[in-house]
């Protein structure tokens, strides 16, 4: 990580789309996302108290935390103070105040990891500034970004959020018991970011999905002890229905048939010039899967997506737990203006091209 004067110091963190591998990484299962060129910048000073002073003026909020607040009650999803809990483990001890002010140009509760982007730069700079007995890496910011926002409140989440926002670019995840994640991409041509304008619903999404997806597989297991699912192939899934709740079926058929598409996609990535059409294909089976099974989609962005796919787009799908929140377009070179008129006529709230991003930075100031 670079060097930087500790007086005034800025941090900027990407938000992220995931294209394939929604609601699979709680499962183990992997996933493929990028960050994308809409970030969360921390700008801090230092003061001469011993607080830090926190302002968030895109949504009117401010707050002032004390040095030692990791010390008292965690509030539920107050992802500050369960952050200085967990740097302080890795030896991140803040020993000063600051003034901190943060900004985004990513969409609120759109499904885009505002919100990890915000723990991401918060995590950093608390580790550019004050040390830690690790070194201090993107890696690093990316696990306890994920232990501040998940591990310490308990949250459903996985670990893609904080890993695409540190490391950036596009990445495979596995997300399973041996976690590891590579580089697969720099670029991706023609990505539309739509925001359908209603908040997403998070916690209540993936409680409810995962529990569902969870208990189908625990039934497999139960009478397959040595049972993989990664290892199942969509030919295979009659071979487990038998032991499986019909309620439940549709829940283990998505998981099997995501991970399939997430594992062709991979397929698509690795070569050294994809084809566009392919990915916006298999972009399009993997929103199917969301939708019609899963049916974590809403009124609004069926439309948004209807509509993008008659105007000629590669392939479109909701982007995150669901319930509301954006989607993503994959368009044909020259036909991204076009896309996006059409999406704000269908109900979108915003629609702009979006680029693949570097992940978290420090901004030295001179």
């Amino acid at each position: 990580m670079s060097t930087i004067n500790k007086d005034q110091i800025t941090i900027v963190a990407p938000g992220r789309i995931c294209l394939f591998g929604d609601h699979q990484d709680y499962l183990g299962l992997p996933v493929i996302a990028c960050a994308i060129d809409r970030k969360i910048t921390l700008t801090a000073h230092q003061n001469s108290e011993n607080t830090f002073n926190i302002s968030l003026p895109d949504i009117n909020s401010s707050r002032v935390i004390s040095l030692s607040e990791s010390r008292a009650i965690l509030h539920p999803r107050d992802y500050f103070v369960s952050a200085l809990r967990v740097v302080k483990r890795y030896g991140c001890i803040p020993n000063c105040g600051y003034t901190v002010t943060i900004t985004g140009t990513i969409p609120i509760n759109a499904g885009v990891s505002s919100s990890s982007a915000l723990v991401v730069s918060w995590v950093h700079f608390l580790l550019m500034t004050f040390g830690s007995n690790k070194p201090i890496n993107s890696q690093l910011i990316a696990q306890l970004a994920y232990e501040a926002e998940v591990t310490e409140h308990n949250e459903p989440g996985g670990k893609m959020d904080q890993y695409t926002s540190s490391i950036g670019n596009i990445l495979f995840i596995e997300t399973g018991d041996s976690f590891r994640f590579k580089t697969i991409g720099y670029s991706l041509d023609g990505m539309i970011l739509s925001d359908s304008g209603i908040a997403k619903k998070t916690i209540d999404i993936l409680s409810k999905t995962k529990d569902l997806v969870l208990e189908s597989i625990q039934c497999v297991v139960e009478k397959v002890p040595d049972f993989v699912l990664e290892d199942v192939q969509m030919n295979d899934t009659t071979l487990y229905l038998d032991f499986i709740p019909s309620k439940l079926q549709p829940y283990f058929i998505a998981a099997v048939k995501n991970h399939v598409i997430t594992q062709k996609a991979l397929l698509e990535f690795s070569k050294e010039t994809f084809d566009l059409e392919k990915i916006g294909d298999l972009m399009t089976q993997h929103h199917e899967v969301l939708k019609d099974v899963l049916k974590i989609t809403v009124p609004r962005i069926d439309a948004m997506i209807d509509s993008a796919m008659k105007e000629g787009a590669y392939g479109a799908k909701i982007v995150g737990s669901g319930g509301g929140g954006s989607i993503v377009v994959l368009s044909p070179a020259g036909k991204e203006e076009q896309l996006c008129r059409t999406l704000l006529k269908a109900g979108a709230k915003t629609a702009y091209t979006v680029s693949v991003s570097g992940g978290t930075l420090s901004e030295p100031h001179v």
